[in-house]
């Protein structure tokens, strides 16, 4: 948790905390973590059902290492267990989730982390170029978003040596209506059976149009086009997945000094989300500081081995002590 005493400087820890980034390194670095159950997600309260989600329990993550921490956004390669994801401080990270017999997270293993690299297979040192705040991932094949030097890459995945892009995507939108620190935080595949076949979709943290509605753009598939999202109060949104159903679930955060930090779940119906439309959904979850929170930016979706639909969530600690990297699960039922 962040204390209230805390609250005036995380305004800045947000955007301002320098990076953790060290030149010429082994290409793949074992990283311990140490990890503290989390079993109840309202703090003080035995409750687990906060609308439709139920809380299963979490972790809250610790590593001596460095490099450690800013994890933006992750995605499952194994339901449940081995996972990929971005820093964005310009690392790779791969590890597993380990459950126990509930069912329940109790801790990682296998952890690494890789630096980025340019064409020459050099570690890039420079934040602004390696910005990684968004991730999908499909038949081997890891989709980025950046932001700063805006752009959607795509690389090959091996988590032994991770290189340089295979590609760079047309995201659709106007470079110029894509803010420098507010560009694509969701990277996400749409359902492989729905009106977009699978293709890529992006939507922006808080790039607004017009209308004060977020960019965002279907840039592969049948229907290829920009859309916005409705942007439901002060907001922003820092990723995404799609449901089997075909909705996009949308992970939110907000944050003000007299408050703090706040996450929020929204689910936006699938059928809105098209070319030229702007998308929109009820909220499903909120929690603010007396939760089990931080600075929320990652999400999965996944289908557990008993046939449980699964929501995971991993915050970015910025490398600020007063921060925390969790992992959080949840099962969302459909009732």
């Amino acid at each position: 948790m962040i204390f209230s005493a805390r609250r005036t400087l995380f305004a800045c820890v947000l955007t301002c905390a320098s990076p953790a980034i060290a030149a010429q390194r082994a290409a793949v670095e074992t990283v311990e973590i140490s990890a503290r159950l989390i079993t109840q997600f309202h703090t003080g309260h035995n409750e687990t059902r906060f609308g439709p989600l139920e809380f299963v329990g979490g972790l809250e993550m610790t590593s001596p290492a460095r490099d450690f921490g800013a994890l933006s956004a992750f995605r499952f390669l194994k339901p449940g267990g081995d996972f990929i994801g971005v820093a964005d401080t310009g690392f790779w990270f791969f590890g597993t989730i380990m459950h126990d017999a509930g069912k329940r997270p109790s801790g990682v293993s296998n952890f690494r982390m890789q630096q980025m690299v340019d064409a020459s297979g050099r570690p890039i040192d420079r934040k602004w170029e390696v910005d990684a705040e968004g991730l999908a991932v499909k038949g081997g094949i890891a989709t980025v978003a950046f932001e700063r030097d805006q752009r959607v890459a795509q690389f090959k995945i091996d988590p032994d040596n991770m290189k340089a892009p295979i590609r760079q995507l047309d995201y659709l939108v106007p470079a110029r209506e894509l803010r420098q620190n507010r560009g694509f935080e969701t990277v996400t595949h749409a359902n492989p059976y729905g009106q977009h076949a699978g293709g890529l979709v992006v939507v922006s943290e808080r790039s607004l149009d017009k209308a004060g509605n977020v960019y965002a753009a279907i840039i592969e598939g049948p229907h290829k086009g920009v859309f916005t999202v409705r942007r439901n109060g002060d907001f922003d949104i820092t990723d995404g997945a799609f449901l089997p159903d075909g909705d996009l679930l949308l992970l939110e955060r907000s944050f003000s000094i007299a408050r703090g930090v706040k996450m929020r779940l929204r689910r936006i119906y699938g059928e809105s989300v098209e070319r030229s439309a702007v998308a929109d959904g009820p909220v499903l979850m909120e929690a603010d500081m007396g939760y089990q929170i931080d600075n929320m930016e990652g999400l999965d979706v996944w289908t557990r081995d008993d046939g449980a639909l699964m929501v995971s969530l991993v915050s970015d600690d910025n490398h600020s002590i007063l921060q925390r990297s969790l992992y959080l699960e949840f099962i969302l039922h459909q009732d």
